[in-house]
């Protein structure tokens, strides 16, 4: 693939606009060591300051744009203080993964040596479907998957398709056989045996196809009590919209802070970059805010992209983090004092350091 990309830059809102700029200067120190050409990044409006400057939280300049590109970085946005008349939409996340069918979520939950994880050695990812499931504002292809018939009684629907279980498995197995070749299928199929029972039976005839992949599978309540007594037995886990998205949060943290949780969602010619937290408005404009999840999750989406000096981009950044964090430049969720900016300081300087 070629070495020129075209990214967009959605800053989001509360702490998006200090942790997508880091995300970006780090990528780009990251590209220029292993001789790539400049990344053409194309900023474009989302969230709060969208609505005040185009009415919309995502307007659609940025939606077609988008579409011209080849991935984008997207902060995290505060859809809940938005204005009511916007709350009511799609928030711009969900939108996005259900216009461009970002199939896949994928959310890797890795200590850092000499942090204070939870569950010290976790080294595993959590893979996502994230077009339907129980998430009824991805679950149908017109208004969402919640209604109510009365007054008095509210119906969500979760809706499971061979199509959409079989690409999940897929990419699931896919990274399985080029990590540690174990995968964990999390489901509730003792209880919702026709939707999940068919999640589960679908991953395991797909699983057929990869003899090397040692496969198991747990209840979705049983698998968190098994994260927190021994995560770091799992490699990878595949399950549905709802259950993954609880999942990728306690994994995060067991691995020490949502704030260095990483995520893309993926579909198969694009991707779209995005911590796993959310906004943080407490924390907004000072200057404290833990950018390793945007800078990870930027990362992951130069190895999606492929090329040769895309992917040995990301093999720096994940070694710039690390060696920043073990040489004790850490924010304050990882017990330490560096702010924003000090941290993204010390992580490009590891990288040029290293490259």
């Amino acid at each position: 693939m070629a070495d020129h990309y075209r990214l967009g830059v959605l800053p989001g809102d509360g702490i998006g606009p200090e942790i997508v700029p880091a995300a970006v200067q780090v990528l780009d120190a990251a590209l220029a060591a292993t001789g790539a050409e400049p990344v053409e990044w194309v900023p474009l409006p989302v969230g709060a300051a969208a609505i005040e400057t185009h009415g919309s939280a995502l307007p659609d300049v940025t939606v077609e744009t988008l579409d011209k590109l080849d991935g984008w970085l997207l902060g995290p946005h505060d859809s809940a203080a938005y204005p009511a008349e916007h709350r009511a939409k799609l928030n711009p996340s969900g939108f996005l993964r259900k216009h461009f069918d970002l199939f896949a979520n994928i959310r890797p939950a890795k200590a850092f040596e000499g942090t204070p994880a939870l569950v010290p050695g976790l080294d595993l990812v959590v893979v996502r479907e994230n077009t339907e499931g129980f998430y009824a504002d991805r679950s149908t292809y017109r208004g969402t998957g919640e209604f109510m018939p009365t007054a008095d009684v509210a119906i969500a629907m979760g809706i499971f398709t061979r199509p959409a279980i079989e690409r999940i498995a897929r990419q699931a197995l896919e990274l399985a056989s080029r990590r540690r070749r174990h995968l964990t299928i999390v489901h509730k199929a003792n209880v919702l045996r026709t939707s999940t029972g068919f999640f589960l039976e679908i991953c395991r005839e797909l699983a057929a196809g990869y003899p090397e992949v040692e496969v198991d599978d747990f209840h979705i309540d049983a698998m968190t009590v098994h994260l927190v007594r021994h995560g770091a037995d799992f490699d990878v886990l595949v399950t549905e919209n709802m259950f993954g998205d609880i999942l990728s949060d306690l994994t995060g943290e067991l691995a020490g802070s949502l704030g260095i949780a990483p995520s893309i969602n993926a579909s198969y010619d694009r991707a779209m970059a995005q911590a796993a937290h959310g906004s943080a408005p407490d924390i907004a404009g000072r200057g404290l805010a833990n950018p390793t999840a945007m800078i990870a999750s930027g990362a992951m989406l130069l190895d999606w992209l492929g090329s040769e000096h895309a992917k040995q981009a990301a093999t720096l950044v994940d070694r710039g983090l690390r060696t920043a964090v073990a040489s004790g430049v850490r924010t304050a969720d990882l017990g330490g004092t560096a702010g924003t900016a000090e941290f993204t300081d010390a992580v490009v300087a590891a990288i040029n350091e290293s490259a």
